[in-house]
């Protein structure tokens, strides 16, 4: 195949109409895999083997069944990469890290069973940043991921595998993780969708932990449409992750939507063509007649603050249990990054400090929680830069980690607050680098965001699109 297509709907369409089989489209993305992944970087593990096995599976389905084949197997056919801290069963899972180089495991994660069972296609395990520690995708044990739109510059993190795939037209779906914008910060370097889901809506079992109060895992695509249809097999109760809830999720969008936009999210240090990206979509918006009302959110000034310190306390307690003993190789394993946070999480819980840190950053992150939930009882979503500049150079902040933590400064509020933000790419910078944005919402409210990021596509005639390698 040539040509392959781009989203979930032109791929079912052509497995139904017999325009190709399965068969053929692992193929395809197979050789694309064997030719360009030593360059990017993208794939840990590739499972061939096990992807024509389940391509000719589907396309006996297919053989028997009719187009309602699909209200059974709603994603048959879709091909899917993991980021490597998902958990596979009989397939290699390394976090990114040396620690886990040989670690097989013996039960796939709840998402990993629901994608299957729904009809996906694994192609294999993908790269991140070590334990999902990283913002560029420069962290990862195995070496960093680059950036198919421009391989000098970084693939954004830590889910750089995750969307370098789909960028470099590896895949059609990929998964991720959110701690701190993991899943966002990717997508919006690559031209792509992805969800920051509720905290609670979707199961982590089966997710190697980096933050547990923090940690969400999510869907990434080249269309809102695609992210949604990935969204509804993933979601929901497992039994295993206690903090997800069944709710009864509120499809039905209001006829008249608000959006907010926060003067802290465009302040100083903003990159010029990021804040002018931002105004650009907002007039769409207009356009499409959804009132912009401008807000005030104070206290997200705190928010990275906050984050680093929770967030590091939690990832000392998290790699505990990786001693050589229990779990993966010797300690002495740990990346320079890894042996920064534990150090760091270590000290804010310590004797004599834990209160002047850990303490004050949990009541400061229910003051924002609470700011933000007041915001949303006044507009139905926030529209914010994801990162506060485009792609940058591999290695331009590598060797100064807090310029490097504020690539994650816009991303932090959502993960601190428990709320939903979808990634939805728009435009390309000077340097014909992707550029895009977030709508964060209120707990729950996924589906609105949804419809808003599809009404923002149809409005400026949207297309997938895929590097040119």
């Amino acid at each position: 195949m040539t040509d392959l297509p781009l989203s979930i709907n032109e791929t079912q369409e052509g497995l139904i109409k017999k325009k190709f089989s399965a068969v053929e489209l692992v193929d395809s993305y197979l050789e694309r895999i064997t030719k360009d992944n030593k360059d990017l970087n993208i794939f840990l593990t590739i499972t061939g083997e096990e992807a024509y096995k389940k391509a000719k599976e589907v396309d006996k389905i297919l053989r028997y069944k009719d187009i309602k084949i699909l209200s059974d197997f709603p994603l048959l056919g879709v091909t899917v990469a993991y980021k490597d801290i998902f958990l596979t069963k009989g397939v290699r899972t390394t976090a990114g890290s040396k620690v886990l180089e040989s670690y097989i495991p013996p039960y796939s994660a709840t998402v990993v069973d629901r994608l299957e069972k729904a009809g996906t296609i694994m192609l294999g395990k993908v790269n991140c940043d070590a334990w999902a520690h990283g913002s560029s995708g420069e962290n990862s044990d195995f070496g960093k991921t680059k950036n198919p739109w421009d391989n000098n510059y970084v693939a954004g993190g830590s889910s750089s595998g995750s969307a370098a795939a789909l960028s470099a037209n590896m895949t059609l779906t990929s998964t991720g993780t959110d701690t701190c914008g993991s899943i966002r910060l990717p997508a919006n370097f690559n031209y792509l969708v992805s969800l920051k889901p509720t905290y609670g809506a979707i199961s982590r079992y089966g997710v190697i932990a980096m933050a547990s109060s923090l940690d969400t895992v999510g869907p990434m695509g080249r269309s809102v449409d695609d992210v949604r249809r990935l969204f509804d097999v993933m979601k929901g109760e497992d039994g295993f992750d206690s903090t997800v809830k069944n709710i009864n999720w509120q499809k039905q969008v209001k006829p008249k939507l608000k959006i907010g936009i926060a003067k802290e999210f465009l302040e100083e240090g903003l990159d010029p063509e990021v804040k002018e990206n931002i105004h650009k979509a907002i007039k769409v918006f207009e356009k499409l007649g959804i009132e912009i009302k401008k807000v005030e959110m104070p206290s997200t000034k705190y928010a990275i603050s906050v984050y680093y310190i929770i967030q590091t306390a939690e990832v000392s307690s998290n790699l505990a249990r990786f001693d050589g003993i229990r779990y993966g190789g010797k300690r002495t394993f740990f990346g320079e990054e890894a042996k920064r946070r534990i150090m760091l999480g270590s000290y804010v819980l310590s004797s004599g400090y834990y209160d002047a840190y850990y303490l004050k950053a949990m009541k400061v992150r229910t003051k924002i929680r609470n700011e933000v939930d007041t915001i949303f009882d006044k507009v139905d979503s926030l529209i914010a830069p994801v990162a506060p500049t485009p792609p940058f150079k591999i290695g331009e902040k590598t060797n100064d980690p807090l310029k490097m933590y504020l690539t994650d400064i816009f991303a932090a509020t959502a993960n601190l607050a428990g709320t939903p933000s979808m990634a939805i790419p728009y435009g390309f910078s000077k340097n014909n680098l992707p550029l895009g944005f977030q709508l964060l919402g209120p707990r729950f409210s996924e589906y609105t965001l949804f419809a808003l990021g599809e009404m923002f596509e149809k409005e400026t005639g949207y297309k997938p699109q895929v590097a040119k390698i």
